[in-house]
């Protein structure tokens, strides 16, 4: 949970096993805590839907409780960093060099590729919220030092191979925007920019 969005994802990191994963925007009100789901993977059908719940926090437990066809459900979440990074929030692409000196601007729309930062941990997402389609997702642990970015993959739903592998990038934050640029997990060089998510 970061600047008003939310990210979440099942997995297995033993077997290099993803299981599933959610996400989109939040809302506190009054120990009221709202869900707006953008992505769902498990059952696309509650893309665009609220989830409403009663919220209690303390010390690092945040304790999440709704009722659904009649049942209570109860969920306990543990605060695993406090964030705090120079890149801690919820970005989302907004350039990508197509040709070497060449940057194509990523429009905005319901298609999009959103990445949440918290102290230590990052998820990305690609998704379509009116589509309600669903075309990938990776996260992790990372590390910046020294002008690099550096990403451990623990969970990737398109190839499970590329989990436990490392990959640095050298960034930079310029005018508030993401500037991110290296090689990916299939050594192709990468130049992306981007912005906090509103």
């Amino acid at each position: 949970m970061v600047d008003g969005h939310f990210t979440a994802a099942d997995y297995n990191l033993k077997d290099k096993a993803y299981i599933g994963a959610q996400g989109g925007t939040y809302t506190l009100n009054n120990g009221r805590y709202t869900e707006n789901l953008e992505y769902f993977t498990t059952d696309s059908t509650k893309v665009g839907t609220n989830l409403a719940y009663n919220l209690s926090a303390k010390g690092n437990t945040l304790q999440l409780t709704r009722t659904q066809n009649g049942q209570n459900i109860t969920e306990t979440w543990e605060r695993i960093d406090a964030g705090g990074s120079a890149l801690t929030g919820a970005w989302r692409i907004r350039e990508r060099e197509t040709q070497p000196g060449q940057m194509s601007v990523m429009q905005r729309g319901p298609r999009k590729t959103i990445k949440w930062l918290s102290g230590k941990r990052f998820q990305w997402a690609a998704i379509n919220t009116e589509t309600k389609q669903f075309f990938g997702t990776g996260g992790g642990t990372y590390t910046l030092k020294d002008g690099k970015y550096t990403e451990n993959i623990e969970f990737f739903s398109r190839d499970s191979k590329r989990v436990g592998m490392s990959i640095s990038f050298d960034y930079e934050v310029k005018n508030g925007d993401w500037h991110h640029r290296g090689l990916s997990t299939t050594g192709n060089k990468i130049y992306e920019i981007w912005a906090k998510e509103k």
